[in-house]
């Protein structure tokens, strides 16, 4: 296959639901030229109370999905996906770039952090395996960690409460213990969080927040030159948008996410 060929395939972008559609739009903004395909298993979501080996189970089937569609190179947009089950991504397409939000995320924390104390806010999942600690602490051993899992900031955030009272509530409540240590900067540490950003910066406007969306598509930019894989194709970008189940609402909701509208979405079963 020639160089040309292999350049234009699309980057494989894939999610437990809708969240990873934030790194969707930071992609598409970033990288204006790549054609894109997304997996969101909509049909199992969440992923955030399930074993380690049901989500190994999921992710293998869904990156079988993603290099059937003959992808350049894979994003890992679930923060619980890429705590638990990387590395089963990693050896199913070993001559790839794989990049994922925790890893783009903690890189961004250490660039962005003066004092190397550092709050992370995720799933209750993404918390409990301390992804993003170790991630941080592989390049920092002595930068201090705090993380806060925020379980009910998903289901806001899919209802569109994004400038409610009880979600300003919620993320007070959620920041409390993290804002009483002398941290400065603060990792979204979810997909949806994003979409909550200036929520988060009105109870917290001294933080650095660092958008783990905008990093991996930052992330992904590099990776690409340095594979020679950017598309030099400027004729318009193709988007194409997979789910496991199109449930009510997806496609307001995906569209809220995306900013813009969904186009092609089809429906695809797994398992």
């Amino acid at each position: 296959m020639g160089m040309m060929a292999r350049q234009q395939k699309p980057i494989g972008v894939f999610d437990s639901g809708v969240g990873g559609l934030t790194v969707v739009r930071a992609l598409m903004e970033r990288l204006p030229n790549e054609n894109i395909v997304y997996f969101g298993d909509t049909a199992r979501v969440p992923y955030g109370m399930k074993s380690r080996d049901t989500i190994e189970t999921y992710t293998e089937e869904i990156v079988s999905f993603l290099l059937g569609q003959d992808v350049k190179a894979l994003v890992i947009a679930c923060n619980t996906i890429a705590a638990v089950a990387k590395q089963k991504v990693l050896q199913m397409a070993p001559s790839m770039p794989v990049l994922d939000v925790i890893k783009a995320g903690s890189e961004a924390a250490l660039q962005t952090s003066h004092n190397r104390h550092i709050g992370v806010i995720a799933t209750s999942t993404t918390v409990n395996s301390n992804a993003y600690a170790r991630e941080i602490h592989s390049r920092a051993p002595e930068a201090r960690v705090l993380s806060q899992a925020c379980p009910l900031l998903v289901p806001l955030v899919e209802e569109g409460w994004l400038d409610h009272e009880v979600t300003h509530l919620t993320i007070r409540e959620y920041l409390k213990p993290i804002l009483a240590e002398d941290i400065d900067t603060l990792v979204l540490g979810c997909t949806h969080y994003p979409l909550l950003k200036a929520l988060i910066k009105q109870e917290a406007p001294d933080l650095s927040l660092v958008d783990s969306s905008v990093t991996t598509a930052e992330a992904t930019a590099i990776a690409l030159t340095q594979h020679h894989l950017v598309n030099p194709d400027h004729s318009g970008a193709d988007y194409r948008f997979y789910v496991s189940d199109i449930p009510l609402r997806f496609r307001t909701i995906g569209e809220h996410f995306l900013g813009r509208s969904l186009g092609h979405l089809e429906r695809v079963a797994l398992g």
